[in-house]
């Protein structure tokens, strides 16, 4: 399987993701010792559930508000291949984090949580989501998920394009 390149944010020019990270998460992610607790913490629930992830270095996002365990989440990226029309990743997210509402132009994802439970807000509507279901996310639809319990998602989705992930937050605004 092809995994060397992420998209940049400021163009469509590849970053190479022996970098870890896509340039445009930056200033969203945690860092030092924050981030080691936060996977530390993700590691020991995956040991647990015995589920190895991927061999790449996880974005631990707290999308630059400050509150990791509030509005966040760690995605384990697979793939994200512009040219052939698809993304894959692994989303965690522990008891009561929320990745914060949001849409995306491009992006038309489908999401199945693998363990735990969320709750699903699309457009203003709650769903509860467990092990085993599976939610469509068409484009230009508005949504957050929150764990009500530690859960890992799995998304697959057209590839992830700077600037389409569009927040309600302005804060966050659009990366």
């Amino acid at each position: 399987m092809k995994n060397d390149k992420v998209v940049a944010r400021s163009g469509s020019k590849p970053a190479p993701a022996k970098a870890g990270v896509a340039i445009w998460t930056k200033t969203f992610e945690l860092s030092g010792k924050e981030r080691k607790e936060a996977l530390q913490k993700c590691f020991t629930v995956l040991k647990d559930w015995k589920i190895k992830m991927p061999r790449v270095k996880p974005l631990v996002l707290n999308f630059g508000l400050g509150d990791f365990y509030k509005n966040g989440l760690i995605e384990f990226w697979i793939a994200n291949e512009k040219k052939e029309g698809y993304c894959g990743k692994f989303l965690f997210v522990f008891n009561h984090q929320t990745c914060p509402f949001h849409r995306h132009n491009f992006k038309h994802e489908t999401f199945f949580v693998l363990k735990g439970k969320i709750e699903m807000n699309i457009d203003g509507k709650k769903s509860m989501m467990n092990a085993g279901n599976i939610k469509v996310m068409p484009q230009k639809v508005g949504h957050s998920f929150t764990g009500k319990e530690p859960s890992l998602l799995l998304e697959v989705s057209k590839p992830c394009l700077p600037e389409d992930s569009i927040f309600r937050n302005r804060k966050i605004g659009r990366i």
